[in-house]
């Protein structure tokens, strides 16, 4: 994770490169990620709520910039604002909210401010945008940190829709001279020069998922293992899990594997994903339970796998992208729908933190 946040803060230069650590850090732990980001030379960090912005802050200081995507809920400025965060504002009525705290406060309070350009999610409109620059007391009252917009199509490099975006950008950025822009997510880092502007958004990037065909430099940085609970043989004709969708066609050697889907293993891998074991895919057979799923170990010598032992989920074998193509989703929805039972750690130059035996997600 770390090397990536570096070769990606190399790719962008001199263009900045924060983090977007949103959902626990992807559903890694953010309190694992957070820090490891920050020894990284991190010190811009992007959130979705208040909620995330304040347990991160414990994690990196106040003297990192936190900022918080979906801005401003009513009544939250002045936790907001006490805290020293960085809301970005979406809307002409959080725009209101934050600049009335701002005179009560009577003191111009930080802030970035989306411009929809496209998507049609988050944001001001271009129109909306220029006739807030044009305010008068609008300096006074906000210190703009960033002037940001969001790819819709940022993964398809060859979409027209990029270029347009851009141009929409930087007529509205007109009107805000001296205010760092940014347009790049993790997609836009690798769509050239032109969508770097002053700081590039990282987010599933930093963890190895490549956003784009080009970014296969990226270096995985998760990996997952269960442990193997029971291994049994059944006999030709035997049902196996909720259903008994699958059936032994002969003799066949089953693993019972202690991840199912209240661990955010999609149910849909049923009869179609697979775990691996020594460099051998084992494939899941029947259906995944909430605990536990099953699969087929007959591919693997007796003496090769134990109860107890553990086998690999994500890793070296099988990467997040190829768990979500064959759970039909993407890799963002594998990662944050990673249950809170998978102990979590960080390993940093070949050293392990926070991992109580030494074997966990």
């Amino acid at each position: 994770m770390t090397a990536n946040f570096r070769d990606l803060a190399r790719r962008v230069a001199p263009a900045m490169c924060g983090a977007v650590i949103k959902a626990d850090g992807y559903g890694l732990g953010a309190a694992n990620v957070a820090p490891a980001l920050l020894h990284a030379g991190c010190c811009s960090f992007f959130v979705a709520r208040l909620s995330e912005a304040e347990e991160l802050q414990g994690r990196v200081g106040r003297d990192c910039a936190i900022l918080i995507l979906n801005g401003l809920d009513p009544g939250s400025e002045a936790a907001c604002c006490d805290a020293g965060f960085v809301p970005v504002l979406n809307s002409p009525a959080q725009l209101a909210a934050w600049r009335a705290h701002a005179r009560s406060a009577a003191r111009p309070l930080p802030a970035a401010l989306q411009v929809d350009t496209g998507m049609s999610r988050l944001g001001l409109t271009p129109e909306t945008a220029v006739t807030a620059a044009r305010e008068p007391g609008l300096p006074e009252e906000i210190d703009l940190k960033l002037l940001m917009t969001h790819l819709a199509c940022g993964d398809e490099p060859l979409r027209e829709s990029n270029i347009d975006q851009l141009r929409r950008f930087e007529a509205v950025a007109a009107y805000f001279p001296g205010v760092p822009k940014s347009i790049a997510n993790s997609a836009g880092a690798f769509l050239g020069t032109d969508f770097h502007c002053d700081l590039v958004r990282a987010g599933i990037a930093l963890f190895g998922v490549a956003p784009v065909t080009k970014a296969e430099t990226l270096r995985p940085a998760v990996r997952l293992e269960a442990r193997v609970l029971q291994i049994r043989t059944v006999t030709a004709g035997t049902g196996v899990g909720y259903g008994l969708d699958h059936v032994a066609a002969a003799a066949q050697r089953l693993a019972t594997i202690a991840t199912g889907y209240a661990d955010g293993w999609p149910r849909s891998l049923g009869d179609k994903g697979a775990v691996w074991h020594r460099g051998v895919r084992l494939p899941i057979v029947g259906r995944i339970s909430m605990d536990s799923l099953t699969v087929d170990i007959g591919g693997l010598a007796e003496a090769d796998i134990s109860e107890g032992d553990f086998v690999e989920l994500l890793g070296p074998s099988q990467s997040i992208a190829d768990v979500a193509r064959d759970a039909g989703t993407i890799g963002y929805e594998i990662m944050t729908g990673l249950g809170r039972r998978h102990t979590r750690f960080v390993i940093e130059n070949g050293r392990v933190r926070n991992a109580p035996d030494g074997k966990a997600a």
